[in-house]
């Protein structure tokens, strides 16, 4: 199996501290790869690194072209989707605009309405509440919107940040 990402010497830190001091790793096309480790250990500067969201050093590839120093817009548009800790939802934006959101950089008209429903399959709360404004949903339900977002994209790469944050046993199950 080849590797869908691999990042080499990755570093990253926050104004004038490093944070993360030259990690190696990757991830393998169709797999499941977690980051373990607690609290403050830089899981989440991690997948913030990838998606060029913090100041970085190394080499960071998607199918082996370097993303590293671009921006987190053209990364998105690779096919990176970065469901954020603490769900990330456009809280202003009702829930069909926020899905709408994760699939703005896709032309294929047809297929995203066709993942609209397919996403409504997954969480049919999310389809009860289409057109509730994002912010008043409960964190669970926020929680799933983020993913569903993310999953709009189609992406190649879904990072998760705490994904089963604010979510019942039965639907992270």
């Amino acid at each position: 199996m080849t590797r869908l990402l691999d990042c080499r010497q990755l570093q990253a830190q926050y104004g004038a501290v490093k944070v993360l001091h030259g990690l190696d790793f990757g991830v393998k096309e169709g797999g499941i790869t977690t980051i373990l480790g607690a609290n403050g250990a830089g899981k989440t500067t991690t997948l913030r690194a990838v998606c060029g969201m913090v100041k970085t050093g190394g080499e960071v590839e998607l199918g082996g072209m370097r993303i590293d120093g671009r921006s987190t817009e053209q990364i998105v548009r690779q096919g990176v989707a970065h469901v954020p800790d603490g769900r990330g939802t456009f809280v202003n934006l009702t829930v069909e605009e926020n899905l709408r959101m994760g699939a703005y950089t896709r032309r294929d008209k047809a297929q995203v309405e066709a993942d609209y429903e397919r996403i409504y399959r997954y969480f049919p709360r999310l389809a009860e509440r289409r057109r509730q404004q994002a912010g008043t949903l409960s964190g669970g339900e926020q929680q799933m919107l983020a993913v569903s977002r993310a999953l709009m994209l189609r992406p190649r790469l879904l990072l998760l940040d705490e994904p089963s944050f604010g979510l019942a046993p039965r639907i992270v199950q």
